[in-house]
């Protein structure tokens, strides 16, 4: 289209180095595009070492040393239909205090790599359904060697967080050791996580139907002792 400017405002737009934009588009919409750029060009961005997975819509980043096998599980949920976003190092982008976005590197490009078997092509093996681009990082999983004599969480009542890039994340230390099924416990706390954000927390309601039995069974006990301080027979 023709320039719609004004042939002086462009002089002193030129003379001052000034960019001028022009664009088909009204002018709240082509702010808001803009804007919407701007705040993903310099949002604070963090590199961490991890494997993200889309389960069940949660992003899950598992964190935990090399070779205790973060791969491993991200390739079992991958065949069990979750999708991979990330292995080995995951970009943090931070959209805002609450919001923090993961993806991967170009180069890697949805390879995981397994000790033993080598680079395994996510994309091409199980298909384009297999992976995606980004995804909201919603739940740490930091996984540990099992080790009988460190106490680790049996009731969920005492939520944890872990910061990454200034976000606080719901944070889960999970053990491992040979036989135990992490892929199911990973969707698991995925699913938890879900029934959180719907208001339902499973181990709280717990906590409160064990306190209400236990005040119910004392005062039925009560009731009984009166009865019997009452009985002169």
């Amino acid at each position: 289209k023709d320039c719609l400017f004004d042939e002086q405002l462009l002089s002193i737009a030129n003379r001052h180095r000034i960019c001028v934009l022009q664009s088909a588009h009204d002018s709240t919409h082509i702010t808001n595009l803009i804007a919407e750029q701007l705040d993903l060009l310099f949002a604070p961005r963090q590199s961490i070492h991890g494997t993200l997975v889309d389960i069940y819509g949660i992003g899950v980043i598992f964190l935990g040393k090399s070779g205790i096998g973060k791969s491993e599980i991200a390739l079992d949920l991958i065949e069990r239909g979750h999708r991979l976003v990330a292995d080995d190092l995951v970009m943090t982008i931070r959209k805002n205090d609450q919001i923090l976005i993961g993806e991967g590197r170009k180069l890697a490009d949805h390879h995981l790599e397994i000790r033993g078997l080598g680079l395994v092509d996510v994309k091409r093996l199980f298909g384009i359904r297999s992976i995606r681009r980004s995804k909201r990082i919603e739940v740490v999983v930091e996984l540990v060697p099992w080790d009988p004599t460190r106490n680790f969480d049996r009731t969920g009542l005492e939520e944890h967080f872990k910061e990454i890039n200034g976000v606080k994340l719901p944070y889960v230390l999970l053990p491992v050791h040979p036989g135990k099924n992490i892929t199911v416990l990973s969707e698991t706390i995925a699913l938890n996580h879900l029934l959180k954000l719907n208001g339902i927390n499973i181990a709280q309601e717990f906590n409160e139907r064990l306190i209400k039995a236990m005040s119910q069974k004392n005062r039925e006990k009560k009731e009984y002792l009166d009865f019997m301080k009452a009985d002169y027979e």
